[in-house]
């Protein structure tokens, strides 16, 4: 049982802490008002919804619109879009203007984002990292009284393997061994495979080593990958950085975002009669914005696809751990690989993951790892030529990357309080997403298949031809229309399916399920309310 002693906690405290700005006071209650459907914008804050990408003609800057690189204009981010971009200014104008609109905050379901929302770190990952930063605490026989005895022995553990015991300095361009080491164990004891903390490469979060995959794989618009549509647009806006091509696969919303091999054969086809040269796979599993969690059936099959044509399988496995119903289970594509016989030299597999997502949460600390298996050794030292580049992963995000693989175990001191946050978030996760998905059902013309894993629901609304006749006087996306009108009558923030891609046609939205469980029912009652008015203004 650990022991908090008051005084010298606070001793502790003036001794190591500098001072400190006084944060700004945080308000978590929703207000519902109304009428919520067609409350204008106020005059004041039109210039919001103002042209945020044109450009100065007048200037005779160097750099103009015309002149950088194409590949930059091709490249959308519809997560940290447009309609974030005005919820931003909305939630700036509310402090001035907080009177002048029907919600007294802005919600933000566009990004999976979980601390911003409230969510709490794991205690023991944050002790570590505390210790690791800052060293000095270890001397302090005050320590023992505020921090777990093996949070203690971890910090030193991992302080003994970075040269220096310095944070702050470099490290192997791969990251740091030690670490490597620890996150090689933890995919071995998951998966019942052998893994080689050589195959690790650390990055600050999976983006970057999607990044450097696309690098390595892409040299011109003939080179192609397939992706999920929907997709997380990281994948787009990468692939069009890079100059490359998307070669869409289109999931089956029908039989709950299924993915079909005749599908990826039919796409394969098409690219290699335009001449493009597929070179890569990439499977978001569970889903992003799709939520559905893979059977290994499934993955069995798509692994064959990948080994017979002859395709890197890009596996983006960062939300591992959100999986919610009983009758689904993770599998990563590496261990299904292993059970079906395929070794190193069989087939191409790089598995990404984060410390952003699953219950921690730690988007901002900027963690994570490729593992690359099934490359030539002249190929690796390319790779590992390209994550040089950078120099390295920042450190924070090293060491909670390894604790991520390396938690608690029974018998450790931290263990039953790790083990109940760990719990508590998703479980929570788990009925918030029932709740959203339950009420999202309700509502006239919206259907959502089943949250099964990640932190999103993905729901196709049937909009009426007015509305959508209305979104083209507008010059907008049906979706992007209904979702502006959303923000403005509620502060709720959505990301429009049209910033996934979808099936033409169609028009979705992603919630994500993260803001607190308190909130959830006001948060439905904003929406149901919005869109039974919105329903009614523009019905047929």
């Amino acid at each position: 049982m650990r022991r908090f002693v008051i005084g010298q906690a606070k001793n502790l405290i003036d001794q190591t802490r500098r001072p400190r700005p006084r944060p700004r006071p945080h308000h978590n209650n929703i207000r519902l008002l109304s009428p919520l459907a067609s409350d204008p914008i106020p005059v004041s804050s039109s210039r919001f919804f103002s042209d945020m990408t044109g450009s100065d003609s007048s200037s005779s800057l160097p750099v103009t619109i015309d002149s950088i690189n194409p590949n930059v204009l091709k490249c959308e981010y519809a997560v940290r879009g447009e309609i974030v971009n005005i919820a931003q200014k909305l939630q700036d104008d509310l402090k001035i203007n907080k009177d002048a609109y029907p919600f007294d905050e802005i919600i933000y379901c566009n990004i999976g984002n979980p601390q911003s929302l409230s969510q709490q770190p794991i205690t023991f990952f944050r002790e570590v990292l505390a210790l690791c930063s800052h060293t000095a605490l270890l001397d302090r026989d005050e320590t023992h009284a505020l921090f777990s005895a093996d949070s203690i022995a971890r910090a030193w553990k991992i302080l003994d393997q970075i040269p220096g015991k310095a944070t702050g300095a470099y490290s192997h361009s791969q990251g740091i061994k030690g670490l490597r080491d620890a996150i090689a164990a933890g995919i071995e004891a998951r998966d019942g495979f052998p893994a080689d903390p050589n195959d690790i490469f650390m990055t600050d979060g999976a983006s970057p080593g999607v990044h450097m995959m696309m690098q390595l794989l892409i040299s011109s618009e003939k080179d192609g990958i397939l992706c999920p549509i929907p997709q997380y647009p990281l994948y787009s806006a990468s692939i069009a950085l890079h100059g490359g091509s998307l070669v869409p696969y289109y999931l089956d919303e029908a039989s709950g975002w299924g993915l079909e091999i005749s599908e990826l054969k039919k796409q394969l086809e098409d690219a290699k009669s335009k001449g493009i040269t597929v070179r890569a796979l990439a499977v978001i599993n569970p889903g992003n914005p799709t939520g559905q969690v893979l059977s290994e059936e499934n993955q069995r099959d798509i692994v064959d696809f990948c080994k017979k044509e002859g395709l890197v399988l890009l596996a983006d496995e960062v939300y591992q751990e959100n999986v919610y119903v009983p009758d689904k289970k993770f599998h990563s594509f590496k261990k299904v690989a292993r059970s079906m016989g395929y070794g190193e030299k069989d087939i191409s597999i790089v598995s990404f993951q984060s410390i952003s997502k699953g219950y921690y949460g730690e988007c901002g600390k900027r963690g994570g790892y490729m593992e690359v298996t099934g490359f030539t050794s002249d190929v690796r030292e390319q790779i590992y030529k390209v994550a040089s580049v950078n120099l390295c992963s920042n450190i924070s995000g090293q060491i909670l990357a390894s604790l991520v693989m390396s938690p608690p175990k029974p018998g450790d001191e931290s263990y039953e309080s790790y083990i109940a946050e760990k719990e508590g978030i998703l479980s929570s996760m788990a009925r918030r997403a029932k709740t959203l998905e339950e009420a999202l059902n309700k509502l006239e013309g919206i259907t959502c298949n089943r949250a099964e894993g990640a932190m999103y629901l993905f729901p196709c609304i049937n909009l009426p031809q007015k509305a959508i006749a209305a979104a083209e006087a507008a010059k907008t996306a049906p979706d992007t229309f209904y979702c502006k009108r959303l923000l403005n009558a509620t502060g709720i923030v959505l990301v429009p399916g049209s910033g996934f891609r979808q099936v033409p046609g169609t028009w979705h939205f992603r919630c994500t399920i993260l803001p607190q469980e308190d909130k959830i029912p006001a948060i439905v009652n904003r929406l149901t309310e919005f869109h039974k008015s919105f329903m009614d203004e523009f019905r047929d």
